[in-house]
C-alpha cells in the first residue's frame, strides 16, 4: 500500500487541481457577469488566474513547506510545457492565428520577463523585495493591456447562470479544492522523487508542471477545435507571463525562496527562454514582410512550426531524464 500511496496522491491531486481550476473560472466569471464586468477584464483576471491557479497554489505551498525546487521547477516546467507541449500540439490541430498585439507587445514582454526570471534566480534566493517587484510588473502589464483594449459591446456581456451565493460558494469550494490538490500533488511528487532516486527538480519540471498545466492544455485544445486560435495562443502567452510575475512573485513575497542551487536550474532556464524565442520566430509574419501580402491575419503559427516545437519538447524531456 505504501508503494502505491504516492501515485494515489498524484492522481487525487491532479484531479482536484483540474476540477478546482475549471470551477473557479466558472464561478468567478458568473460573479463578474453579475456585476457587468467586461469580458476582457474577466479574461485577463479571472481566466488568467483560473488557468494559473494550480501553478500558484502548488508553488506557494511548496515555498511555505520548504520545497524550493518544486516551487521554482513548477513555474519553469509549466512555461516550457505550455509552449513546447501545449502550443506545439495545438498548432498541429489548427494553425494558430496571432494578433498584432500578441506579436508586437506580448511576445517581447514574455521574453523580457523570462530573462528577468533568469537574473532573479542567479544569486540562489528570490527575495521578498524581488517578489514585490514582479507583482508590480504584472499589475502594470495588465493595466496597459486593459487600457489599450477596445470597449466591449453589450452583446458580449452574458447573464449570470447562478444566484450570487451559489457562484460565491462554487468559487470558495474551488479554491479549497486547489489547496487540497496542491498538497496531495506535492506529497506524491516528493515521495516519488525519494523512491525513484530522482531530484525534486526533475519531478517538478515534468510531472508536477504537466499536472498544473492541464487547464491551459484543455483550454487551448478546445479553443483550437472550435476554431478560435487567437484564444489558444493568447491563453498560453498570457499564462506564461502570469506564471513568472504573479505566481513566482506572490510566492516570494509571502515566503522568500532560497536553499536551491542555481546551477541545477541553469539548463532548464535556458530551455525556457529558448522556447519563448522559438515561439516568436515561429509566428514571425514572414509572408507579410517578404511578399508584402495584405492578409487579414497578422501572422500565424503553422503546423510545421508546431511540429518542430513539439519535437523540441520531446528532446528536452529525454535529455532531462
Amino acid at each position: 500500500m505504501e508503494a502505491i500511496q504516492p501515485y494515489l496522491y498524484l492522481i487525487i491531486g491532479l484531479a482536484l487541481l483540474l476540477a478546482g481550476g475549471d470551477y473557479l473560472v466558472n464561478g468567478a466569471t458568473d460573479i463578474a457577469n453579475r456585476f457587468k464586468v467586461s469580458p476582457l477584464i474577466i479574461g485577463m483576471t479571472v481566466v488568467a488566474f483560473g488557468t494559473s491557479a494550480p501553478e500558484f497554489i502548488v508553488s506557494l505551498d511548496a515555498a511555505l513547506t520548504g520545497h524550493p525546487e518544486i516551487s521554482l521547477g513548477n513555474v519553469i516546467g509549466s512555461n516550457i510545457a505550455n509552449i513546447g507541449l501545449i502550443l506545439g500540439l495545438t498548432a498541429l490541430i489548427l494553425p494558430l492565428t496571432v494578433s498584432k498585439e500578441t506579436f508586437v507587445r506580448d511576445m517581447p514582454f514574455l521574453i523580457i520577463v523570462s530573462i528577468l526570471f533568469f537574473a532573479v534566480m542567479r544569486n540562489g534566493t528570490v527575495s521578498r523585495y524581488e517578489g514585490f517587484l514582479l507583482i508590480a510588473l504584472i499589475v502594470c502589464y495588465t493595466a496597459v493591456c486593459i487600457s489599450k483594449a477596445s470597449k466591449p459591446d453589450k452583446e458580449e456581456l452574458h447573464k449570470p447562470k447562478y444566484k450570487l451565493w451559489v457562484s460565491s460558494l462554487i468559487t470558495i469550494a474551488s479554491i479549497a479544492a486547489l489547496a487540497v490538490g496542491s498538497n496531495a500533488l506535492i506529497d506524491g511528487a516528493s515521495e516519488l522523487a525519494t523512491q525513484w532516486g530522482i531530484s525534486e527538480r526533475v519531478i517538478s519540471i515534468t510531472i508536477v508542471a504537466f499536472g498544473t498545466s492541464i487547464p491551459e492544455l484543455v483550454t487551448s485544445i478546445i479553443a483550437a477545435a472550435k476554431k478560435q486560435p487567437e484564444i489558444a495562443i493568447g491563453n498560453i502567452v498570457g499564462s506564461n507571463i502570469f506564471n513568472i510575475l504573479f505566481v513566482l512573485g506572490t510566492s516570494a513575497a509571502v515566503c522568500p525562496i532560497s536553499n536551491y542551487k542555481f546551477e541545477t536550474f541553469y539548463p532548464d532556464l535556458i530551455w525556457m527562454i529558448g522556447f519563448a524565442v522559438a515561439l516568436a520566430i515561429g509566428m514571425f509574419p514572414l509572408r507579410r514582410v517578404i511578399f508584402k501580402q495584405s492578409d487579414t491575419r497578422y501572422s500565424f503559427l503553422g503546423r510545421t512550426s508546431g511540429a518542430i516545437i513539439l519535437l523540441s519538447y520531446v528532446v528536452y524531456v529525454y535529455l532531462l531524464f
